[in-house]
């Protein structure tokens, strides 16, 4: 049951997503701040990070990178490009997380652990 309620919600919020990008793009609106936030994830089974990325990449504006592990830490590299408030970005990100496990829930988010890449980094070419 509890994944039929996840797969609503996250229909819900990729539809809300679409609709912002879009008139984001359109009005020239200065939410279109690219930034990378390393997520320090609170779910540990492969299946339910899996599920996180893939919600994640579904949801326009969004895109998982990379899952990165540092001192039995595991994080999520995360391109967001409505990331004029980071902090934002990192709550939504809880938020779903949260809602695909909701016994992630009692379990507070490392601040701490989280940082962000702003502007995004540029994409390095190799001279040929």
């Amino acid at each position: 049951m509890h994944a039929l309620i996840y797969i609503v919600w996250l229909i819900g919020q990729v539809i809300m997503a679409a609709w912002t990008l879009f008139k984001d793009t359109v009005t020239g609106s200065k939410n279109i701040d690219p930034c990378v936030v390393h997520y320090p994830l609170r779910i540990h089974s492969d299946f339910l990070i899996t599920a996180f990325a893939a919600s994640i990449t579904a949801t326009p504006g969004t895109l998982s990178l990379t899952l990165h592990y540092h001192n039995e830490q595991r994080f999520l590299y995360v391109h967001a490009v409505a990331g004029a408030d980071p902090q934002a970005v990192v709550k939504d990100l809880a938020h779903m997380e949260e809602m695909l496990s909701p016994r992630v829930k009692d379990i507070p988010l490392d601040w701490s652990a989280v940082s962000v890449e702003k502007p995004a980094p540029a994409p390095k070419w190799e001279d040929n």
